[in-house]
């Protein structure tokens, strides 16, 4: 029967296990009851719930990878054991997930050698899974725990292909029960040479084209009186441009009128001075995002967060919108009162 034939049938999907004469488990059959594994899209067209699992030596960036995924609008699911992955897909079709990406590895002992299997039947009744195999030379995996200072999940274990011996001893032995699962992989990434923002691309742009985080950017403008914004990670000084505070009928306005933005730009600093401030911003945008930066707060601080640089957030938000990019804007201090910030 064809994997979408079991739309109408029971919740999940579970496999039955005998027992042979070496007391381990194999697969006997599968029965898929009740699978809702197909979901509707945003243009009324049906399709197969992705299903990534991803596998590899410890240290090969499978936590990272799916942390990229989850970013990008994946259910995601770390350590899970092999025969819960048919459960798995069916929680996920029933609840509508149109993606789902889960680590499998061999954290989960001795069923992780059931996962080729468990893989196969699932493909041969139709589900949409297939497996991303993060890999890296042992001398990149070396140096990784090195920094990490993390112990090896199979270090001082004591099963079968597994060893008590040093880390390298410990990574060629989970080399070897993971030849099973790296045999059957749909993609194999070496992540030895990849920065953290470079995997991140690298998943994005193979699993995530339509669905990648972009940088969320906030525009605050504030006062210095009350403080700098803890989150701010850009803070420019306004404070030597011409104050309109200082002009009645200005006073009581703030910088989103037109005729407070229009004193402030007549500063014969004003002009260079946003020239270079957009300049910066623009050159830094690409950077963050390249390396994968989710957030980016700029604040812009006057004296009292009312005037200059309420003008100026909002001149560089329109800006910033204009070249394409989602920004967010927030005037802290704008309304705080006379009272207040005395």
């Amino acid at each position: 029967m064809a994997f979408t034939d079991f739309l109408s049938s029971s919740p999940f999907w579970y496999y039955t296990y005998v027992t042979d004469d070496r007391n381990r488990r194999s697969i006997q059959g599968i029965q898929i009851t009740k699978l809702f594994s197909d979901i509707s899209l945003r243009n009324g067209e049906k399709q197969l719930m992705r299903l990534v699992v991803i596998t590899g030596p410890s240290g090969a960036g499978k936590t990272l990878a799916l942390h990229s995924l989850e970013d990008s609008g994946y259910y995601t699911v770390d350590n899970l054991p092999p025969p819960l992955l048919p459960a798995l897909a069916g929680f996920c079709a029933q609840e509508r997930q149109e993606r789902c990406a889960v680590v499998i590895d061999t954290r989960s002992g001795k069923a992780f050698s059931e996962l080729p299997s468990i893989i196969k039947h699932m493909k041969l009744a139709g589900a949409d899974a297939e497996v991303l195999y993060l890999d890296a030379s042992d001398s990149a995996l070396l140096q990784r725990y090195k920094e990490t200072r993390r112990p090896h999940p199979l270090r001082n274990k004591n099963v079968a292909g597994e060893t008590e011996g040093g880390i390298m001893e410990v990574i060629e032995a989970e080399r070897s029960l993971l030849d099973s699962i790296r045999a059957c992989a749909d993609h194999v990434v070496d992540t030895s040479a990849f920065t953290p923002g470079e995997l991140r691309e690298s998943i994005h742009t193979s699993y995530a084209t339509e669905t990648r985080p972009g940088l969320l950017i906030t525009v605050v403008s504030f006062g210095f009186k009350h403080g700098l914004p803890v989150d701010a990670d850009l803070v420019f000084d306004v404070r030597f441009l011409a104050n309109p505070h200082y002009v009645p009928e200005l006073r009581p306005l703030n910088g989103t009128d037109p005729r407070v933005a229009e004193y402030v730009s007549r500063d014969p600093n004003a002009p260079e001075f946003y020239a270079r401030m957009k300049e910066l911003v623009l050159f830094c945008l690409p950077q963050y995002m390249r390396e994968g930066k989710a957030y980016l707060n700029i604040a812009i601080g006057c004296t009292g967060g009312k005037h200059r640089s309420v003008a100026l957030a909002e001149q560089l938000t329109g800006d910033l919108r204009g070249a394409g990019y989602s920004v967010a804007l927030h005037h802290r201090d704008c309304n705080v009162s006379e009272a207040t910030k005395s």
